[in-house]
């Protein structure tokens, strides 16, 4: 038999006790409510303590935790500071996209647009190129610079091959390089050509409306 606590009433709500208690007609679990009354509180009994004792501690979730922390503070990268923001292109699809201030981003069909309506009223600079055109690969370098100078803005890169044709032939290049300037998600400027001046004119008349 065995022995109860005296600290505990026990309540039985959903059946009610008959004095044929020796009857195995029914079987069905009954519903029990347990509500402790404030008592003083005596010694826990020696095999709870054992119990819990023996209870192992989740150290490799703490450990988690803790390395997550310093991961984030990595991120922050001497005086400037950079974040990294992943979208999703479509539900249907497992391709993301990585955008980081101060960096030039390449983008794809499925990603572009997810990337621009993310943007918010931040200027977004589209460079759409391709591998074989000269002009091209010259403004490169100086676009990767205006990315690592204006931190305010989104700088994209197309590679307008036959992937991404579809994307290409609705933001309506004719020649290569194009920029295309956005904001609030609709084309508000372009540039045609390596035409860096033309370029940073028209950025900064985006960014300052």
């Amino acid at each position: 038999m065995g022995v109860v606590d005296k600290s505990f009433h026990i309540k039985i709500s959903s059946y009610q006790i008959h004095s044929n208690i020796t009857s195995t007609k029914s079987h069905r679990p009954m519903a029990l409510q347990l509500h402790l009354l404030r008592r003083p509180l005596s010694p826990a009994p020696a095999s709870l303590i054992q119990s819990l004792s023996s209870s192992p501690i989740n150290h490799s979730s703490v450990a988690g935790d803790v390395q997550r922390s310093v991961n984030l503070v990595k991120t922050m990268k001497s005086k400037k500071l950079r974040y990294a923001v992943t979208v999703r292109s479509s539900l249907e699809t497992s391709g993301t996209a990585v955008v980081v201030v101060g960096q030039v981003t390449e983008v794809d069909k499925d990603t572009f647009w997810p990337i621009v309506n993310s943007a918010g009223d931040k200027t977004v600079v589209l460079d759409m190129y391709t591998q074989w055109c000269g002009p091209c690969k010259i403004i490169a370098p100086k676009f990767q610079e205006l990315a690592e100078k204006y931190l305010d803005v989104v700088f994209l890169k197309l590679d307008c091959n036959q992937d991404n044709k579809p994307l290409a032939k609705e933001l309506g290049i004719k020649v290569v390089p194009t920029f295309k300037l956005l904001k609030h998600g609709k084309i508000v400027k372009e540039v045609t050509g390596a035409k860096f001046d033309n370029l940073v004119a028209a950025m900064e008349e985006v960014r300052s409306s």
